[in-house]
């Protein structure tokens, strides 16, 4: 297995609350349409149901992630089956402060050892840009 992390990122809310944000990952799709159309077309296509995140890439076509592990209040695990191997995404939060939650998203996934080179720059690209996405969805 191959892991790729985010960048950690300070959101200044208690862990309580960005974790039922999170976890209610249909409610986000309410967070993205009120986002700026320009802003929204940089992010592609997006969407949320209560237990899945649909995104849709030029290079991959349509990728459904359906939550598979729920652990309050600091991880949400995600798996597609839309690959020919196995992909996990994972939103780990934890506390800093009573005030303040740090979450990193992850990816990972289980790719030959002769393969990393030449995908690691664009899954590194892939779990910033979602971890960035996450981030952007629950500031308040």
């Amino acid at each position: 297995m191959a892991k790729y992390s985010s960048k950690p990122t300070i959101l200044n809310a208690p862990i309580a609350d960005v974790y039922n944000r999170i976890s209610n990952i249909s409610a986000l799709q309410d967070r993205i349409d009120a986002i700026p159309a320009e802003q929204r077309a940089k992010m592609g296509e997006i969407k949320f149901t209560d237990d899945s995140i649909t995104i849709v890439t030029q290079q991959l076509g349509e990728l459904r992630f359906d939550v598979t592990k729920r652990v309050e209040p600091s991880l949400i695990v995600l798996t597609t089956k839309a690959l020919p191997v196995p992909l996990k995404l994972m939103i780990a939060l934890s506390e800093k402060t009573q005030d303040t939650t740090e979450i990193v998203a992850s990816i990972d996934i289980d790719i030959p050892i002769m393969l990393r080179p030449i995908i690691d720059g664009k899954m590194q690209e892939a779990v910033d840009k979602f971890g960035e996405l996450i981030s952007t969805l629950n500031q308040k």
